[in-house]
Order: C-alpha cells, then sequence, then structure tokens
C-alpha cells in the first residue's frame, strides 16, 4: 500500500468478512472514532453475521482502520480488495448496524458455519472446466449483462434476494435424472457467492464451492490467455467496470436507476 507519484493519493478498500459477533453496538462504538481519527471516509455495516462495505483514505488511514478491524473476533483473515482514487469518493464515514452484511433475506442461516469450500482462483478453471460442475452466477442480472464465466448459469435475478426463490424453482433442473452435481458459484468479490453456498447446502447439498476472493481476484491472478472469463466485470465505484486486467471501462451510471449505461442510454429509459 505504498503511496507513489504515479498513484492516485486516495486508497480505497472494499472488505468483509462472515463471523460471529455478540455485540455489535459495542463494535460500532468503538469503530466509529478510529475511522475518523484516521480521516477515513465511507460506509461500513455490522450485523451478528459479520461486517462489509468501502472506505477510502490515506495509506496510513486505511492501514489503522483494517488493524482495528483485523483485531476483532474472527477477522484476521478479512477480505480486502483494493483501488485507487484521484479524489475521496464519500462524503463521510458511517457505521452501520444490519440484520444482514448481504441481504438474502433468509433469516436462519448460518453464513459461517455453513458455508461451502473455496477455490483459488489458480484451481477455478479445472472445476468449471469438469462437465459435471454447475456453474451459477450469483450477481444480478445487469451485472451478469456486462460479463460472466463462459458457460455460467444465470438466474435472471435483480436482486441478491431473489436468488433463494430462484435456486428452489429451479432445483430438480439442476439435479437431472437424479445427479448430483458440483454447484460452482461465483461474484464480484466474494460475499455473495459465499453466503449463497450456505444457502445452497442448507437446501441439502453438499458438493458446493465458490470463487475465493472473487471475480476480481480471479481477473488479477489468472492470466487472460487462460482466462474462463468474457467481457467486462460491473464493479460498485466510480470505475463502474472492468476489463481482464482491471483497467477501468469508462462506462457511464445512469442517475436514475444506478445501473451501467450502454451506447443506447440505459434500459429504465434515460439516455443520460
Amino acid at each position: 500500500m505504498t503511496e507513489t507519484s504515479l498513484q492516485p493519493p486516495i486508497l480505497v478498500a472494499a472488505l468483509y468478512q462472515f463471523t460471529r459477533f455478540d455485540d455489535v453496538a459495542a463494535i460500532k462504538a468503538t469503530l466509529l472514532p478510529v475511522c475518523e481519527v484516521a480521516g477515513v471516509r465511507g460506509s461500513l455495516l455490522l450485523a451478528d453475521e459479520g461486517l462489509n462495505g468501502t472506505i477510502a483514505g490515506s495509506d496510513e488511514g486505511i492501514a489503522a482502520v483494517l488493524a482495528h478491524l483485523r483485531a476483532l473476533p474472527g477477522c484476521a483473515g478479512l477480505e480486502v480488495k483494493f483501488s485507487r482514487a484521484g479524489v475521496m469518493p464519500f462524503g463521510r464515514m458511517k457505521v452501520r448496524l444490519k440484520r444482514e452484511i448481504v441481504t438474502m433475506g433468509q433469516p436462519d442461516l448460518d453464513p459461517v458455519g455453513g458455508v461451502g469450500a473455496y477455490v483459488e482462483p489458480a484451481d477455478w478453471n479445472a472445476l468449471i472446466d469438469d462437465p459435471d460442475t454447475v456453474l451459477i452466477d450469483t450477481r444480478n442480472d445487469y451485472e451478469v449483462a456486462l460479463g460472466s464465466f463462459v458457460g455460467a448459469i444465470d438466474p435472471g435475478t435483480r436482486s441478491f434476494r431473489d436468488f433463494p426463490a430462484w435456486f428452489r424453482a429451479q432445483r430438480e433442473a439442476l439435479i437431472e435424472k437424479g445427479r448430483t452435481p458440483k454447484i460452482a458459484m461465483f461474484c464480484t468479490g466474494g460475499i455473495r457467492c459465499e453466503k449463497a453456498t450456505a444457502f445452497v447446502r442448507s437446501e441439502g447439498l453438499e458438493d458446493v464451492f465458490h470463487l475465493k476472493g472473487g471475480i476480481l481476484n480471479y481477473l488479477e491472478q489468472v492470466p487472460e490467455a487462460e482466462t474462463r472469463w468474457h467481457g467486462e466485470c460491473f464493479v460498485f465505484d466510480e470505475r463502474v467496470s472492468v476489463t481482464h486486467d482491471l483497467s477501468p471501462t469508462h462506462r457511464a451510471m445512469c442517475k436514475a436507476c444506478q445501473r451501467p449505461v450502454g451506447a443506447d442510454g440505459c434500459s429504465c429509459g434515460d439516455m443520460v
């Protein structure tokens, strides 16, 4: 995280961790002052199931906040993705208490103890090339429209909350002729597919896998000559989407519906 004159000055950290917190209110009370002293802005969500969010600041400020977060119970292996920004992308620091750090609407789900098997990017191609593997994209429809892994099933969901109903409706088709397939799932940074594996396992399937660190981790580590990825990857920041080498595509975001704008405008009808 060493800053050089060639890099934009603001470090952006997107992070999450599924873990069990006993007192999220107490964590919030200590976390917000740490962020403010470090000059860090952004948004962090806290729930009984863990934490999730994106923060931005100087290299030193981000390092101080990450050190504090990694000292929390179960957060030593906190998943973090870094990017750079020329100007501060957030107006203030917010720490919010939520029921879920990523909303699926399944209150009895255990995303910590029930999670599926992690697959490193270096091993992902072999898994999804296996004809017995059913590959599912857990992202929203507008994300999938920009790019996905070759052969992945697109659930066509408008939000992650729709995924459980889609899976239950498609379960028998996925397990065709009594075969019990390997289910492999992925998302942008890992948080949605990690929770999705816990859900699918709660539905009675055991051979369930997800891409560790998500698409962005795969694009960082797998050479383009060996890639199974096709198209752009939507990201939830000012870059909007990135290519295989993580370069921004300079797409615009629709101000009306907060979705990426194509050459013919946005599907919501707003041409701006």
